[in-house]
């Protein structure tokens, strides 16, 4: 019966083997590449995007994350008064925000 059974045999204490080393090798290098490829670029757009809605001024054109493009007329801490239109304005968080355009592109009408 030994034959095709083999017999196990316990490691020594303390002993860490190289297949349980190996085994986490991959796991190790998948946590690598995610932190590379997906985490470190994603805090990176976020570090630009808070540095972009902190130095916000009057006179700034912005685009919200709504689509609306207006020109800023006042700042506040939290909020911004966005002019949409002549006569128009609209009041909107800081965060919401997503980019600040080129000067010239938001004409009022």
């Amino acid at each position: 019966m030994d034959m095709l059974i083999s017999s196990a045999w316990a490691a020594p204490a303390g002993a860490a083997s190289p297949d349980m080393l190996s085994g986490l090798l991959p796991i190790v290098l998948i946590f690598v590449v995610f932190y590379f490829l997906l985490i470190r670029p994603q805090q990176k757009r976020a570090k630009e995007h808070r540095n972009m809605v902190e130095a916000l001024t009057t006179g700034d054109e912005v685009v919200t994350a709504g689509g609306i493009l207006g020109k800023i007329v006042k700042v506040d801490e939290q909020w911004l008064r966005i002019e949409v239109a002549k006569g128009t304005e609209v009041s909107v968080a800081r965060g919401t925000v997503s980019q600040s355009v080129p000067k010239g592109s938001y004409k009022a009408d």
